[in-house]
């Protein structure tokens, strides 16, 4: 058991303590998915969803060194605007807390500090995955294997197309994490609603979800779980326009040797300037609708933890 517990914020801290929803958010989207000022407007908007969805928001980020879940405006603007954040996974925390960074915690960082903090249900847009050649490069992301031994679950659009999503969910199911898609049999792939894969199950309401997460958990396999909620229809991208503007991503990302940790902000932020900006809007919508969802499972799992359904 860990003695580090992340810092809360006092909305966070009490809600915690009456047993109430809340709901962890990541912080790269700020520091590195984003441009300023999107970055704040859209991590507020956010913020806002979760509690208009009747549960708490706890973004998520390391503070000059310092732990912490959730963040006050300023601190979210400041974090906004900062120059030289790092991009923390969780093998990285510990050397930015030695030496006082600060820091946008990916998936899987996230899903680590929120489960020390005692929160269950994390949304973010898109979960990393196993990137295409990784036959020769052995390029998989930590999410897929913090995923595999944290209990968060997390709610996401699926993950982007710029990953082998063949190999993506044939790792999640080495690794015994439970793909459940909301309202839909398909896996969706981010910008778009269908991947062309199906998922391991489907459920159609949050309640449902909260109940499975429940159960996985009584279970005791020590796994968290993957939730795909499609984007929008209204906010999706048409996938024969995005597979092309990948294509050509990817392929600039190879010609310039660009990879590891570099490649996907440099992929996201190439196709946002190759779609004139188009899917830089849908990465705001899905998350949101995430968020919304997330929400929801969050206020039932409370429910059902109240009735003495689920403990911890």
């Amino acid at each position: 058991m860990s003695l580090l517990k992340p810092k809360l914020s006092s909305e966070v801290a009490e809600a915690l303590a009456a047993g109430g929803p809340v709901v962890a958010l990541e912080s790269t989207i700020i520091t590195h998915g984003m441009p300023y000022p999107a970055n704040l407007e859209t991590a507020l908007a956010v913020e806002d969803v979760v509690r208009r969805n009747g549960a708490v928001p706890a973004t998520i980020a390391v503070i000059e060194g310092e732990l912490r879940a959730g963040l006050e405006r300023d601190e979210l603007e400041a974090l906004a605007q900062a120059k030289g954040v790092v991009k923390a996974s969780g093998r990285d925390l510990a050397v930015a807390m030695v030496r006082k960074q600060s820091a946008g915690t990916t998936v899987s960082a996230t899903m680590l500090l929120a489960d020390l903090a005692g929160i269950e249900i994390f949304a973010t847009g898109g979960v990393g995955g196993v990137h295409r050649g990784a036959e020769q490069t052995f390029d998989i992301s930590a999410d897929l294997t913090e995923l595999g031994r944290t209990r968060t679950a997390v709610v996401c659009a699926g993950v982007k197309s710029i990953l082998d999503i063949a190999k993506t969910l044939e790792y999640l199911e080495t690794q015994r994490v439970p793909v459940i898609a909301y309202g839909t049999e398909d896996f969706p792939a981010f910008f778009t609603r269908l991947s062309g894969f199906k998922a391991d199950h489907r459920l159609d309401t949050p309640e449902e979800i909260a109940k499975a997460m429940w159960l996985h958990h009584q279970l005791g396999t020590g796994t968290g779980l993957m939730i795909a909620n499609p984007i929008p229809e209204a906010a999706a991208l048409a996938p024969e326009f995005i597979d092309g503007t990948i294509t050509d991503a990817v392929r600039e990302a190879d010609e310039r040797g660009i990879g590891r940790k570099e490649l996907t902000p440099f992929l996201l932020a190439r196709i946002n300037e190759l779609s004139k900006g188009e899917s830089l809007k849908a990465n705001i919508e899905l998350v949101k609708n995430n968020a919304a969802l997330a929400s929801r499972m969050a206020v039932a799992y409370a429910a059902l933890t109240k009735k003495g359904a689920g403990t911890r």
